[in-house]
């Protein structure tokens, strides 16, 4: 399979990866879904985004030319850097903390919990803030003509939600309210993910 499938194909799955993780959070906070169905399925929603949009940023570098190359490939290191923290969260609240809390024992893990402000918590925010920042580093690889120009549109939007992701991560008082702050997240990257792949189909190198 040619690299542009294989960034065309990983992107729809990121993609669609990350709409499922949205509906599943918008589920939770409506009251819909309750422990531990909810925190497995936001937990491993969320994982699934991983390995696809990891795939699809290096289809991206390897298909870029020129000084564009410097660009994406800033880009694909924020990406590992997103990938390797929230691997490290979703992992831990998967296979340990969740089935501690089913056993009873959940007191004696209640580190690895991710709670508001807690390591984990900030492990996660790391994650976003650098999958954000990716966006932004990728913006000069994009050209602003054309359909080119309308993924690098979608970028920008990212990337400009990122402070409002921070915000929601580090502000002093964690509540629902202040989640739905950065609910702009839940349109632009699905948005960027979906027409980067669109994008690279197009591509050849």
């Amino acid at each position: 399979m040619r690299i542009n499938e294989v960034g065309y194909w990983s992107g729809v799955a990121a993609t669609i990866a990350t709409i499922a993780y949205v509906v599943v959070q918008l589920l939770q906070v409506a009251g819909a879904l309750r422990f531990p169905i909810d925190e497995v399925l936001i937990y491993g929603s969320s994982l699934c985004i991983v390995v696809p949009f990891m795939m699809q940023m290096t289809a991206f570098h390897h298909l870029a030319t020129g000084d564009a190359r410097y660009w994406t490939l800033g880009a694909l290191l924020l990406t590992v850097v997103y990938a390797v923290f929230v691997t490290a969260n979703y992992v831990v609240q998967l296979a340990t903390v969740i089935p501690a809390r089913l056993s009873g024992r959940a007191e004696a893990l209640a580190l690895l919990e991710q709670t508001p402000h807690s390591l984990f918590w900030n492990f996660d925010a790391i994650g976003y803030i650098a999958m954000g920042l990716a966006t932004l580093v990728a913006i000069p690889a994009l050209s602003p003509v054309g359909f080119e120009g309308r993924v690098r549109w979608a970028f920008m939007a990212h990337a400009s939600v990122t402070p409002l992701i921070a915000v929601v991560y580090f502000s002093p008082t964690f509540s629902t309210t202040l989640l739905f702050l950065g609910f702009p997240w839940a349109i632009t990257a699905p948005l960027f993910m979906g027409m980067l792949a669109v994008l690279l189909r197009m591509r050849t190198r």
